[in-house]
C-alpha cells in the first residue's frame, strides 16, 4: 500500500502484505460465504445427504451434522470462518439448526450481492437486514405454540424431528423415548435441564437397538480388587473425596531405625492406620465405595474381606453425577461420615461391554443424573448416533426451558417471508429493498428441503405461499409425500429458540461481512512442511479461488 507525495511513493504496509479493496473485497467475501453454505446445503432436512470427511491422518468422519462438517473442513478464508462461527454458536446455544443458520447466512449475502450490483449501498442493506431480523423474531414469537414441560408426547415429537435425516432415524421411537426420559429426569426445580447430568457413553458393538437408558450412572472403571463382589443389590453408596492409603508426611522427614523390631513396629503401625480407615468405611454401613482418590493395596484387601465393592480414582464430574443419581453426599473426611451421607441404588454391578469392564449403578429412585449407553455396529455409526442424540437432547432441554415450539418443514420460514414482504411496503425507501431481499432469503429453507427430497422446489414454494396466504400458518413440506401438509398434525415441530437463534446469528454474520470493504492481509509465515495446498479445503466442490489463501 503506497501513496504518492511529491512524486515520492510513501509505503506504509510491510512488504508482502496484500490488500483487496471495495468491490473486489466484497466479491471475495460473498463468494467465500456462499461456498460454505453450498458445502452443507445438501445435508439439510430429513432427506439430506451425508458427507464423508477425511482428515490429514486418514481418520474418517461420516455425518450430516452441519457444525461437525464445518469443524472438520480446513477453512482458511476469513469471511468463511465467520460463517463457520455461526454454526458453532448455533450448536452451543440450541444444539440443532446449524445447517439452517449457515444456509440462511449464505443466502442473505447472495441477495445482498444482487442489491450491491444494483447500486444499493451495503450500509443501507445492513440496516434493512437488522430491521427485518427484529421483525422476524417478533413474527416467530407470535406464531409460536406454548408447551408444558410435562407434555411428553410433544417432547417426543420434537426429539423425533431432531433425529430425522440422521442415521439414528431407523430407531427414532426407541431413541426419542430414551431422550425424553433422560431430560425429564434431570430437570431441576427451577425448570432448567443441565445436560452435564446426562452421561452419554459410546460403546462399539451390538446394534442401535441395544442403546439403553440407565436410571443412574455408568462409569468406565472396574472394581479395585477381584475378590470384591461383582454385584451388590440394595446398595448403600459412600462417595469419598479422600485417599484410603497411608498418609506420608507433608515435610521431608527422616526416620532412624536402630533395631530390627522397629522395622516391624513401623510396618505394623502403617497397617493399623490403613485398617482404621477401612473400619470407618465399614462402620458407616456402606457396601459400595466410590473414591475420587487412591485406594492402596492393603486397603483394597481389607475392603474385599469386608465384602465392600470399591472403585478408585473416579472423575470429579462422575462423582458429582453419582451423588445426584443416588442421593449421596460427597464426603471430604473419613471422620465426618454419617448415615445421611450414604446414597442408595437398587443394583451396582461390574459388567463387560464390548470387552471392557464398566460399573453400572442402576435402579436408582428418582435419579437426578442418568446415563445413556450408545451402541452401534461400527465406530462411525456410534459417533454419528452420539451426535444425533446430543442434538435431540439439546432441543428437548431447550423446549423444557423455553416452553415454546413452532411447526417444522419450512412452515415458519414461508410465514416469515410472507409477513416480511407485507412489512417492507410499510417501511418504504431503500430499506424496503433490503427487507424484501431478507424475506426472499429465508425461503431458502423450504426451497432446499424440497430439492433434497427430490420435489420440484418452485411448485412447492408456490403451493406453500398459497396456503400461508390463506391463513394456514403451520403448513410446510412433508418430505415423505413431497407435498404441503399441516406440520403440527404430522408431529413435525421444532423449538422456537432454534429458529430465533438461526435468524439472529445468520443476520449478525451477514451484516458484519457486508460492512467490510477492505481486506488487508499480512504475509503468511512459513508453515510446517506438507501443509495445506492452495485452496485451503482440499478440493471441496463449489469452493471459489480465494477460499484458501487470501
Amino acid at each position: 500500500m503506497s501513496q504518492q507525495l511529491g512524486g515520492q511513493p510513501i509505503i506504509i504496509l510491510k512488504e508482502g502484505t496484500t490488500r483487496n479493496r471495495g468491490e473486489e473485497a466484497q466479491n471475495s467475501n460473498f463468494a467465500a460465504a456462499k461456498a460454505v453454505a453450498a458445502a452443507v446445503r445438501s445435508t439439510l432436512g430429513p432427506k439430506g445427504m451425508d458427507k464423508m470427511l477425511i482428515d490429514g491422518i486418514g481418520d474418517i468422519t461420516i455425518t450430516n451434522d452441519g457444525v461437525t462438517i464445518l469443524k472438520e473442513m480446513d477453512i482458511e478464508h476469513p469471511a468463511a470462518k465467520m460463517i463457520v462461527e455461526v454454526a458453532k454458536t448455533q450448536d452451543d446455544e440450541v444444539g440443532d439448526g446449524t445447517t439452517s443458520s449457515v444456509v440462511i447466512a449464505g443466502e442473505l449475502l447472495k441477495s445482498a450481492e444482487g442489491l450491491v450490483a444494483q447500486g444499493v449501498h451495503p450500509t443501507v442493506i445492513a440496516e434493512g437486514y437488522q430491521m427485518a431480523a427484529e421483525k422476524a423474531l417478533s413474527i416467530l414469537d407470535g406464531i409460536a405454540i406454548s408447551v408444558k414441560p410435562s407434555d411428553t408426547a410433544m417432547l417426543k415429537m420434537i426429539s423425533i424431528t431432531a433425529l430425522s435425516g440422521k442415521n439414528a432415524e431407523v430407531r427414532k421411537d426407541l431413541l426419542s423415548d430414551i431422550i425424553v426420559k433422560a431430560v425429564s429426569s434431570v430437570v431441576d426445580p427451577d425448570g432448567k435441564a443441565d445436560l452435564a447430568h446426562i452421561n452419554v457413553t459410546k460403546k462399539v458393538g451390538g446394534s442401535v437397538d441395544d442403546t439403553t437408558l440407565i436410571e443412574g450412572m455408568v462409569i468406565d472403571k472396574e472394581r479395585t480388587h477381584p475378590a470384591m463382589p461383582k454385584s451388590v443389590t440394595s446398595a448403600k453408596i459412600l462417595i469419598l473425596n479422600t485417599a484410603l492409603e497411608f498418609k506420608k508426611t507433608e515435610v521431608n522427614a527422616k526416620i532412624n531405625i536402630s533395631t530390627p523390631g522397629q522395622v516391624a513396629a513401623f510396618l505394623d503401625e502403617e497397617e493399623h492406620m490403613v485398617r482404621a480407615m477401612v473400619d470407618k468405611v465399614v462402620k458407616s454401613g456402606a457396601n459400595v465405595l466410590f473414591c475420587q482418590k487412591g485406594i492402596d493395596d492393603l486397603a483394597q484387601h481389607y475392603l474385599a474381606k469386608a465384602g465392600i465393592f470399591a472403585v478408585r480414582r473416579v472423575k470429579k464430574s462422575d462423582s458429582e453425577n453419582l451423588a445426584r443419581a443416588t442421593g449421596a453426599t460427597i464426603v471430604m473426611s473419613l471422620d465426618a461420615i454419617t448415615k445421611n451421607d450414604l446414597g442408595s441404588a437398587g443394583l451396582v454391578e461390574e459388567k463387560k461391554v464390548s470387552g471392557d469392564e464398566m460399573i453400572y449403578v442402576s435402579k436408582c429412585r428418582n435419579p437426578k443424573a442418568v446415563s445413556i449407553v450408545v451402541r452401534g455396529g461400527t465406530v462411525h455409526v456410534v459417533d454419528e448416533l452420539e451426535r444425533a442424540i446430543h442434538d435431540a437432547l439439546m432441543v428437548v432441554s431447550v423446549v423444557v426451558e423455553g416452553k415454546k415450539v413452532v411447526a417444522g418443514g419450512g412452515a415458519p420460514e414461508v410465514e416469515l417471508s410472507l409477513r416480511l414482504r407485507e412489512h417492507a411496503v410499510t417501511v418504504g425507501g431503500r430499506a424496503q429493498l433490503a427487507i424484501e431481499a431478507f424475506a426472499a432469503s429465508v425461503e431458502i429453507i423450504p426451497r432446499t428441503l424440497a430439492e433434497n427430497s427430490g420435489a420440484d422446489a418452485i411448485d412447492i414454494l408456490v403451493a406453500l405461499r398459497s396456503d400461508h396466504q390463506a391463513g394456514k400458518k403451520t403448513v410446510g413440506l412433508d418430505a415423505n409425500t413431497k407435498k404441503p401438509a399441516d406440520m403440527l398434525k404430522a408431529g413435525i415441530v421444532e423449538p422456537l429458540r432454534v429458529k430465533t437463534q438461526a435468524i439472529s446469528s445468520a443476520t449478525e454474520a451477514a451484516v458484519m461481512i457486508l460492512r467490510i470493504d477492505d481486506i488487508i492481509a499480512a504475509q503468511k509465515s512459513a508453515g510446517p512442511a506438507g501443509g495445506m495446498p492452495p485452496g485451503g479445503m482440499g478440493g471441496m466442490g463449489g469452493m471459489p479461488p480465494g477460499m484458501g489463501g487470501y
